[in-house]
């Protein structure tokens, strides 16, 4: 068919692709050679479809690097034959999963849209068939045989975000996520509305899979009454290379002398401290507070308005690639795949 675009689905798992089993009432994966009974608007498409199902499938809480390693190497191979793809997975960690794909494909220049349900797609009351369609219409989407969305992105209850750029922020609403310090791809209502001038351009270069991830990192979130064992602790875990500092408004942290002199200490055995805000929007601006400005003066790394989940990826993926540890610092402060403001 002339004008055919081939689209390739990719199912990993997840409440997406799960439907009730009529006599025990479980809920058991979807079998892709039945899809079109739940979805037979599939049919009228424009476009090819393929499936590729992970086995085994993997609930989202179980998610690895070594799976996102899977999923772009998938990817990688596929790439040639398909103009874009569709990726189902679970919405707990779809956030994680798509940033970390954001960095690991280098040079992207096709849609790789997530999208996933918060009810099983065989329920009558399903966000997944909405989910699923935008998705594949937005995969499919080109203007002058150029995809419209080449980049890693989540289709989530008629919005599209950026995928780098999003946390779950709900777990009981179909309006699952949120991307506080980024606005919208697209608005999906009678018409699709791209917000073009958000949307990363192509630069038509090859597409390049990282896949080497360094996974010896760790998160230290802040709270009021954190003990000095706590941090200590976590501070000193086995081979860590990089701790994520989950701070207070726009990077604030204590003062106490135990707590600088422990990050202070850890800096100087070579460890990296990422400064990430704990709130779903905003900036670290480690020069705003006192608070902030004895991190910044002891070395701590300024991380903008870049979410959690970008942060682990991010630094998973630059320790992979062997940059040194002045490296690894810079790139942190630069905006590689769109994921931060700087």
């Amino acid at each position: 068919m002339i004008g055919q675009t081939n689209i390739l689905v990719i199912y990993t798992g997840g409440t997406i692709g799960m439907v009730q089993d009529p006599k025990t009432l479980s809920l058991r994966p979807l079998t892709f050679d039945i899809l079109y009974k739940y979805l037979p608007v599939l049919e009228n498409f424009n476009c090819r479809i393929d499936f590729y199902t992970f086995e085994p499938l993997l609930d989202s809480s179980n998610m690895h690097p070594s799976f996102w390693i899977h999923l772009a190497s998938v990817i990688e191979e596929k790439y040639e034959d398909y103009d874009g793809f569709v990726v189902l997975h679970g919405s707990d960690t779809m956030a994680y999963t798509a940033s970390a794909l954001s960095f690991m494909l280098e040079n992207l220049n096709k849609p790789v849209i997530f999208t996933g349900s918060q009810l099983p797609i065989g329920m009558v009351r399903t966000d997944g068939r909405e989910n699923f369609i935008n998705s594949i219409e937005i995969a499919a989407a080109k203007e002058i045989d150029t995809p419209v969305v080449p980049e890693v992105a989540i289709c989530f209850e008629n919005k599209l975000y950026r995928g780098n750029r999003t946390s779950k922020f709900n777990a009981e609403h179909f309006g699952a996520f949120v991307s506080g310090n980024y606005p919208l791809l697209a608005e999906v209502g009678v018409h699709i509305r791209y917000h073009l001038g958000n949307i990363l351009k192509p630069n038509f270069k090859k597409l390049r899979a990282h896949k080497e991830l360094d996974e010896n990192i760790t998160i230290l979130k802040l709270f009021p009454g954190i003990t000095p064992a706590s941090v200590e602790a976590i501070l000193n875990a086995r081979d860590l290379k990089a701790v994520i500092l989950e701070t207070f408004g726009a990077g604030n942290a204590p003062t106490a002398s135990w707590f600088l002199d422990q990050l202070s200490a850890a800096i100087g055995r070579g460890i990296i401290i990422f400064n990430v805000t704990q709130c779903k929007g905003g900036a670290v601006d480690m020069g705003k507070y006192e608070t902030g400005a004895a991190l910044s003066r002891i070395g701590v790394v300024g991380g903008y308005d870049i979410t959690t989940e970008s942060a682990v990826t991010k630094l998973m993926y630059l320790l992979g690639c062997g940059y040194s540890q002045e490296g690894v610092k810079q790139l942190l402060q630069s905006s590689l795949r769109g994921e931060m403001t700087v």
